[in-house]
C-alpha cells in the first residue's frame, strides 16, 4: 500500500484554468500524495473534468453548499483542511497554478534531511505564467536553508502555492484572516517555520499565475490588498520586533510606513503606528514616520 505523506489541498472555484492544474498533477513522477478539492459553491461545476482524473491518483471531492472565498478566503482554506486525512504535510494549491513534474519527488528526495533538521516549511523555486500559460518572469530561487527574517526582508515575491507546511505545525498555528488572505501565506511562513529555517528545493519550479481570473492579476482588489499589507507589517512589528536583528526591523518599518502612505491618511491609523513605534521605544521611527507622513501630504496639497 502507498504511504501518502502529502495532501495537496485546492480550494477550488474557477475552472478556466483548472485542467491544467490537474493534468500537472497527473505527470507527476512521484505519485505519493491525495488530493483534497473543496469546491467553494461555484456555480462552474467541475465533476465532469475530476472525475478524469480519479483514476490517476487519488481525490477527496467535497462541494460546499455555502461559498465562504467571498467573506473570507482563510475560512475557505480552513474547511478544506477539515478534509484531509492522515498525511503529516499539507500544501495549497491554487485551482490555475501548476507543478513542473519533479515538485513531488524533489520533496521526497529531500525529506530525510528536511526531517533531520526539523524543518517546518519547504519552499519550491517558482516563475510566473500568463493566462495562456507563458512564462513571464525570472526563475525565482532561494538559499537552501533561509530564516524567514531573512527571507522576507530582503523583498522577495512570495505565494500560497509555493510552500509545503508541516501540517500539525499549520494547523496548531493557523492562517490570520487577512483581506483576500493577502500576505497570509507571509505570516503563516513566520509562525509555522517557529523561526527555524525555511528549507528550499530549487530543482523544482511551481508555475504561479497571473491573469484577470486571478487577485495577483484582476483588477479592483487594490484597497483589500493595501489593507491586507498595512495589517501584516504591523502585525510582525508588534509581534516580532525582539526576533529582528536592527536591519530586519528597519525594513519592516519602512515597509509598514510605506503600507500606510500608499492607503487612504487615516488619524487614528497615524495615531496608531506612532503608539507602536513608542511603545517600543524606538523614537527614531517615529521621527522618521512623521516626516514621511508630512511629506505626503506636502507633495498631495
Amino acid at each position: 500500500m502507498i504511504q501518502y505523506l502529502l495532501a495537496i489541498v485546492i480550494p477550488y472555484y474557477k475552472i478556466t484554468f483548472f485542467k491544467q492544474t490537474l493534468e500537472s498533477l497527473a505527470n507527476q513522477t512521484d505519485k505519493r500524495f491525495k488530493v483534497y478539492i473543496g469546491n467553494d459553491a461555484s456555480l462552474e461545476n467541475p465533476e465532469n473534468l475530476i472525475n478524469e482524473y480519479k483514476n490517476k491518483f487519488p481525490i477527496v471531492y467535497k462541494r460546499f453548499s455555502k461559498n465562504l472565498g467571498g467573506i473570507s478566503l482563510v475560512k475557505q482554506w480552513e474547511r478544506c483542511f477539515k478534509l484531509v486525512e492522515n498525511e503529516k504535510w499539507i500544501t495549497i494549491l491554487g485551482d490555475d497554478d501548476v507543478y513542473g513534474e519533479n515538485v513531488v519527488e524533489s520533496f521526497y528526495d529531500n525529506l530525510k534531511e528536511i526531517e533531520q533538521e526539523r524543518i517546518k516549511v519547504v519552499r519550491f523555486a517558482t516563475h510566473k505564467i500568463n493566462s495562456e500559460s507563458v512564462v513571464f518572469s525570472e526563475i525565482f530561487k532561494h538559499p537552501k536553508k533561509e530564516t524567514c527574517l531573512d527571507f522576507f526582508s530582503r523583498e522577495v515575491r512570495s505565494s500560497l502555492s509555493e510552500y509545503f507546511f508541516n501540517k500539525k505545525q499549520l494547523l496548531k498555528i493557523g492562517f490570520k484572516d487577512l483581506p483576500l488572505g493577502w500576505s497570509a501565506d507571509k505570516l503563516a511562513v513566520f509562525e509555522v517555520s517557529n523561526f527555524n529555517f525555511i528549507f528550499s528545493i530549487n530543482e523544482a519550479i511551481i508555475s504561479v499565475r497571473i491573469s484577470e481570473n486571478s487577485i495577483s492579476g484582476g483588477k479592483g482588489y487594490d484597497k483589500q490588498k493595501l489593507e491586507a499589507i498595512y495589517k501584516y507589517n504591523y502585525y510582525i512589528i508588534d509581534t516580532y520586533q525582539s526576533e529582528c536583528s536592527p536591519s530586519q526591523y528597519l525594513s519592516f518599518s519602512r515597509d509598514l510606513n510605506k503600507s500606510y502612505l500608499n492607503s487612504k491618511i487615516h488619524f487614528l491609523r497615524y495615531l496608531k503606528i506612532n503608539y507602536l513605534y513608542l511603545k517600543k521605544g524606538d523614537f527614531s521611527s517615529v521621527y522618521n514616520f512623521q516626516c514621511e507622513v508630512y511629506n505626503s501630504i506636502k507633495l498631495k496639497y
